[in-house]
């Protein structure tokens, strides 16, 4: 029963992707489609995510796709700190204002600008406490940013046996667009 589920993974440039077109978007969003749906069956209600540019907003545009058959789904966006997209470019900017009017509930976990690397570990430990399961894109092959946030939920299943962590790796997306290719054929 995970009623709270959060989304997280690799920020698009640990990628490589660089346009909103790139056709691996297309494969990273149907590997996500497929967990959320999965975790629905099991009476999701609310996603979660810290609204990082790469695997968290395209999550965010899963879930409002979802909720067009779902409608009882709902998307949090909770930042680290606040105005974290100060320093993104313009078009990166206009989409995350975009995922943010979209969104059920917004909010700042820190009251201020970025500071230090524990807002992180702060955003990290209330993301644990609050959800039930974790979709994460992370292949243990290739660190990146994830790498904590996946080490952290690692420890919460130690003594948490009922958490969900759901791991997709670059061989599951692999999968993911060979069953694509296969379909289209």
């Amino acid at each position: 029963m995970s009623n709270v589920a959060c989304i997280t993974g690799y920020k698009s440039f640990e990628l490589g992707v660089f346009k909103q077109d790139d056709k691996a978007i297309y494969y990273i969003k149907q590997a996500l489609k497929k967990e959320l749906v999965s975790l629905l069956d099991e009476d999701l209600e609310w996603v979660l995510i810290s609204g990082q540019l790469g695997v968290e907003l395209w999550g965010a545009e899963v879930v409002f796709e979802l909720q067009e058959d779902y409608p009882d789904l709902k998307l949090a966006i909770l930042t680290p700190f606040l105005s974290q997209e100060e320093n993104w470019n313009d078009l990166n900017k206009e989409y995350y204002e975009l995922i943010l009017s979209q969104a059920d509930f917004v909010e700042s976990i820190s009251k201020e600008p970025y500071k230090s690397p524990q807002q992180f570990r702060n955003k990290n430990q209330l993301f644990l406490q609050k959800s039930q399961a974790l979709v994460i894109l992370y292949d243990e092959e290739k660190e990146g940013s994830p790498k904590y946030f996946y080490q952290e939920a690692k420890k919460k299943k130690e003594t948490d046996s009922s958490f969900e962590i759901r791991a997709i790796t670059f061989h599951d997306l692999q999968w993911v667009v060979e069953e694509e290719q296969w379909k289209n054929e």
